[in-house]
């Protein structure tokens, strides 16, 4: 699965881009054929200002999560979460 990021009107750093690969790779394990991976992080004027879009590619589909936090470590394990059921929930029905 390859994992591209993109940060919008700013330079996300080493720190972050290495925990967006060690999070991301996980979903790969709840549904087999996962293909790529975009993750987009943007900066909102809200107080939850940060922003994490991820789309995974799937046989025949994506999925797509998005989340606000203060943080874009906290909005990127929330969006991994989401991410998981979503993955299996898609998998428990294509595989029925």
């Amino acid at each position: 699965m390859e994992i591209k990021v993109q940060s919008i009107k700013f330079d996300a750093d080493q720190k972050l881009l290495d925990y967006i690969e060690k999070k991301v790779s996980k979903v790969e394990k709840f549904y087999d054929g996962v293909g790529d991976c975009e993750v987009s992080l943007s900066l909102l004027p809200d107080p939850e200002n940060k922003n994490v879009q991820i789309r995974v590619a799937i046989p025949g589909s994506e999925v797509f999560v998005e989340k606000n936090a203060d943080t874009f470590e906290t909005a990127i394990t929330e969006c991994v979460g989401i991410l998981k059921e979503k993955l299996v929930s898609v998998k428990e029905k294509r595989f029925k």
